[in-house]
Formats: C-alpha cells, structure tokens, sequence
C-alpha cells in the first residue's frame, strides 16, 4: 500500500513527460508539422439500373477537371464485367455513362480520378 502512495507522483510525471515527449522532440528536430490534407474534388454521380442497362450521371460542381469511369458486375459469372471508358468531367460539366451486362447487374460504381489543375 505504501509502495503505490510512493510511486503514484513518480507515476504521473513519468506520464507526462511521455506524453509531452513526441511534441517537444518533433519541434525541436526541425520537423515541419504535418501539412493538411487537400480536398479532392470528385464530381457527384448517380447510377440507375433499369434491367440489363446501368447509367451514371455525373456533374462535376468544383474548379478542377475530374475523369470518372462506369464499372458494372454482372451477375452470371460467364457475363463478362464492364468497365467504361473514362470521361472528363470539367468544371460545371455534366457527362452521361451508360453501359450493359448481357443479363442480370450485381453492382454498379463509379470511380473518379481527379486530374492535376494547371
């Protein structure tokens, strides 16, 4: 019992130079802080699936250009999935991607690749 009183101020001195140690050591080596993350500017897409037939509309409300692709899985595993060509979509631009399966959809997605401004 005596042992725990003793040591508990031993304890949290130890935690708190722990705990201070990472932001004393970084500033002191020279290490910048960690830069923020950019935003990506994905364009908004939806996809509609009417039987066979899947369709994505993508409109794209932000200052950089961003390319999307169609993806479609089909459901019998001898239909062979579908990837679109991708589209640029520019700033205010809006692009219709529209593609099929021979039968059945499992799942359809869109992928976006937002491409360097400049």
């Amino acid at each position: 019992m005596h042992t725990i009183r003793r040591s508990a101020p031993v304890l949290a001195a130890v935690t708190l130079l722990l705990w201070a140690t990472p932001v004393a050591f970084s500033q002191q080596r020279g290490h910048a802080p960690p830069e923020p993350e950019r935003p990506r500017y994905e364009a908004d897409c939806r996809t509609e699936t009417e039987g066979s037939y899947a369709t994505a509309y993508c409109q794209n409300p932000f200052p950089a250009v961003d390319r999307v692709r169609l993806h479609i899985e089909c459901e019998r595993w001898w239909d062979i999935d579908v990837d679109s060509a991708s589209a640029d979509v520019y700033p205010a631009g809006y692009v219709v991607l529209t593609d099929r399966c021979w039968k059945e959809i499992r799942a359809v997605w869109v992928s976006h690749q937002p491409l360097p401004s400049g």
